[in-house]
């Protein structure tokens, strides 16, 4: 039996795709990555389970459907409604930023360049405690300390 937490993560990019795989992996064999080429593809894997995701990560700027519009749909889900849903954008666009919040998602975490960054913000993004945590102006945007 699989015990693994499922992510689903959406991003056009397959390079951005393979980073983030090999960081989940070398954070902890306790996630299991299903990657989603756009926003389509993502809500389609969600209405076909299984696997069920416990937490998404979700790039903004994709092709077909873009991360937005994919936080609308699910936002709207009964069944999704609640799931955490993590903004991973290179976009650090202010008024971006504080429409995915409106909108409802749970953290946005802006991508880094750099690997060790990239991987700092994601594990910092797997540490939450998404049943408690309630997003703010204040906790809502990732900040690398």
């Amino acid at each position: 039996m699989n015990d693994k937490l499922t992510i689903f993560y959406a991003d056009d990019d397959p390079d951005d795709q393979d980073f983030f795989k090999i960081i989940v992996d070398l954070i902890s064999e306790k996630y299991e990555v299903m990657t989603h080429m756009d926003g389509l593809q993502l809500l389609d894997a969600l209405e076909n389970p299984p696997p069920s995701p416990y937490l998404v990560f979700l790039d903004i700027n994709m092709p077909r459907m873009n991360g937005i519009e994919v936080l609308k749909k699910v936002r709207q889900s009964e069944k999704y409604g609640n799931l955490p849903i993590i903004i991973f954008s290179t976009s650090k666009d202010g008024s971006v930023i504080q429409e995915t919040m409106e909108l409802g998602a749970n953290y946005y975490v802006p991508k880094s360049a750099g690997f060790k960054e990239l991987k700092k913000s994601i594990e910092h993004s797997l540490q939450i405690n998404w049943e408690t945590f309630v997003p703010d102006s204040n906790t809502f945007l990732y900040k690398d300390n």
